[in-house]
This record gives C-alpha cells, structure tokens and sequence, in this order.
C-alpha cells in the first residue's frame, strides 16, 4: 500500500520537493499511526528541507514538524482509533515528517486535539504556541510581574509570546510596523505598542521601560545584539529566537555590560526541547485552543502545493512580497473542511 506525500530525495532547494506515492509507514512500538488532516509549513522546515539545520534525517524525507490527525492505530498507546490528535515534533532528529496521508508519531510526543477545536486552526498555531511557551518559562525563565519586550509583536511567534506573558501576569512592551499591527498587538492584550521603524527603538523604549525590560525576545533574527543589551534592566535576559539564516551577533558585543549588570544572552531553538518541556506547552495550548483557538492569520493549500509554501515563505524571508498571506496550511485528510 503507498500514501501520498510531499517529500524530499535528498537536501537541496524547495525545487527538490517532491508530491507522490511512498509505500505506507509501519509504526514502532512505541508510535501511534496518525491519519494526517493537515500540516503547517515553518520557516524551520525549510532550513531542514535545505541541509541549513543540521539534524539526522531518513531519506527519503516526509517534511514538515505539526499536524492535526486522527488516530488510526494506537499500538500500545492505548488512544482509541479515531481520537483526534495533534504533534508539532516531527520531521527532524531521525523522525519522518507530517506531509503525508499517514504519519508514524511517537506516544510522548502526540497529544490530544480538544472538543470543537478547528484542526486547520489548530495546526497553524502549533509550533508558534509552543516556541513561546518553551522559550518564556524554560529558557527566558519569564516570571510573573516582570516585562517583556516582543520585537515583531505581529508575527505568529510574536503574537503567542504576547498572549503567553499575559497568562504569566506579565507587562508586555511589544513593536510593530503601521497602526493595523500596532491596533493588533493593542488587542492581543499588550500594554505598550511601540512603531518598529523608529530610528532608535532602544531609545523609543527606554519611555515605557525607563529602567529597562527584564525580558528581551527578538523573533526576526534580524535585530542588533548589542541594542537588544542595552535594552536589559539589571539581570535582564535576551532570548535570541532566530538568526539561522541571519547575522544576528554580527554587531559587536561589550561583555563588560553582561558582567555588570548581571544579564545574559541565550539562544533558544525548540527542536531541541525535551518531550517533557514539550508536553508542558501542549498543555497551555490545549487549554487555550478551546477559550479563543490561538487564532492566527492563515492561508490553506493542498498538500501538493507544498513546494509553492517552501518558495513562498523563503522569499518572505528575503524581503520579498508573498503570494500566501499569514502562516500556511497544507490540507491533507478528507475530513479537514476546503476554505
């Protein structure tokens, strides 16, 4: 028996994708056999797909980390067959992706999709959410009464950190670009929303945080260092969230000003999140998903569209104009609604 797949030969550009038939997947004994509704693509996917982040990969590769699914054997998970389930953990580090008809996810990383929750909803917040989540509490060590700057407040990773450090009792500093994303960041529940094109942001935030922030996040990978230290108050973290494909640090670094004041810089990649950490997101975002869906701005394709997502997010990441609005979903399962 053969499933249809988008999957890759070998590294290479999203040119290399391929939409065909791969002989089913047999699951281990410790994995459950998901019939995959959808998909979402991330910016992480391609830098796996590219050979850029280097990680243990079966070829060929199914792509993709998330999906929304249904159970289709439980193995000895003890899920009943058709249970709704979803992963955001696939695709990288020896695991077959989720671009795929049926996908083979380990027990410890699957977790339940709640009652009335929209699987192409869901999956597009995923990996987002749980970025956020890991990154504030595990990484950023974020606590309650502190506050937090979101460079890029509007972004899918940006928009959960906002709703993340609301839930922890945070203050939140956020920047956008233009009053519709300024307005947006306003609702998701930001305190102050500052304009990202300023000359000088540092300068511009040093207004609201005149002491400085506790926590600095930066999710483009595109942001100064050194600016983002300045930023810190007293035993203030940066939290570098991106920057593969970037030259984040370029900038010069006084580390006297980390030693003085007691800050730090770390960088945060959730591929390498354990299955407990992981497990702890899902958690905050099962109890979301049902209150308001984590809803973000999304565009559905058809899982054979999967190289159009592949060029469509990289040239978004090169400045240049996207075809696809938000973040994309690739429909998979027959059961997943057209839009």
């Amino acid at each position: 028996m053969t499933i249809r797949a988008a999957y890759v030969e070998q590294c290479g550009p999203a040119s290399s994708i391929r939409y065909g038939e791969l002989p089913d997947p047999v699951p281990a004994p410790d994995e459950v056999l998901v019939r995959v509704t959808a998909t979402a693509v991330n910016r992480v996917d391609t830098f796996v797909r590219s050979g850029a982040y280097r990680t243990p990969i079966p070829l060929p590769l199914v792509l993709g980390r998330d999906l929304v699914g249904e159970v289709a054997d439980p193995g000895a998970s003890g899920l009943a067959p058709g249970t709704r389930v979803w992963s955001n953990s696939l695709g990288y580090g020896g695991r077959q992706g989720a671009s795929a008809e049926l996908a083979c996810v380990p027990a410890d990383r699957l977790y339940w999709l709640p009652d009335g929750v929209d699987p192409l909803d869901a999956v597009a917040v995923l990996h987002p959410a749980a970025t956020a989540y890991t990154g504030l509490v595990h990484h950023a060590r974020m606590r309650s009464g502190e506050t937090l700057f979101v460079a890029g407040g509007n972004g899918a990773v940006g928009t959960c950190l906002i709703r993340m450090a609301k839930d922890l009792g945070v203050r939140v500093i956020a920047a956008a670009r233009g009053p519709r994303n300024t307005e947006y960041c306003a609702e998701l529940g930001a305190d102050e929303v500052i304009d990202s094109t300023a000359a000088d942001p540092v300068a511009v935030l040093r207004g609201p945080a005149p002491r400085g922030v506790d926590v600095y996040c930066d999710t483009s990978g595109r942001g100064s260092l050194g600016s983002a230290v300045d930023a810190l108050a007293d035993r203030g973290r940066v939290l570098v969230m991106a920057g593969l494909a970037s030259a984040v640090g370029g900038d010069s670094l006084d580390v006297g000003r980390l030693y003085v004041h007691d800050r730090s810089v770390a960088g945060f990649v959730i591929s390498l999140a354990t299955t407990t950490e992981l497990a702890e997101a899902a958690a905050w975002i099962n109890r979301r998903l049902p209150r308001d869906g984590l809803r973000l701005d999304t565009t559905v394709l058809p899982l054979a569209q999967a190289r159009e997502a592949h060029e469509d997010i990289e040239a978004a990441a090169r400045g240049e104009a996207r075809r696809h609005r938000g973040r994309v979903v690739l429909r998979i399962g027959r059961s997943a609604t057209p839009r």
